[in-house]
């Protein structure tokens, strides 16, 4: 008489969860962190996807990669254009990661300790 192997309900979820991690992470590759992008390789709604994604430590880590690896490339391509002599791109460079150093078209000012604000009414004669 053969003999069937009983499998709990919580084998049967973890191999599912582990089916599921598979395909996303299939989907995310090459997606360049772009949700919708990564929702319609599942067939799945945006909400679906971001939650799906969000759902297993090891599909949220893929999905970063992906971000930063876009990320990469975009300062490749503004440190490209500096090279090439491109002032605007060295500007905008400069406004943001330069920030620290100065060099920026604002004025940050941090404040400590407490700001009283009197208010004087208009006079309505003026």
């Amino acid at each position: 008489m053969p003999t069937t192997k009983k499998v709990s309900k919580k084998t049967t979820k973890t191999a599912i969860d582990k089916s599921t991690d598979k395909i996303t992470l299939e989907a995310i590759k090459g997606s360049a962190g772009i949700i919708s992008t990564i929702a319609k390789r599942l067939n799945l709604s945006w909400h679906a996807a971001e939650a799906r994604i969000q759902k297993y430590p090891e599909t949220l880590k893929a999905f970063q990669g992906e971000r930063e690896g876009i990320l990469d490339m975009a300062e490749a391509t503004i440190l490209t254009a500096i090279k090439q002599g491109d002032t605007g791109s060295a500007k905008w460079l400069l406004s943001t990661i330069g920030r620290k150093r100065g060099f920026t078209e604002k004025q940050e000012i941090e404040i400590s300790g407490g700001i009283s604000v009197n208010l004087v009414p208009l006079d309505e004669s003026l």
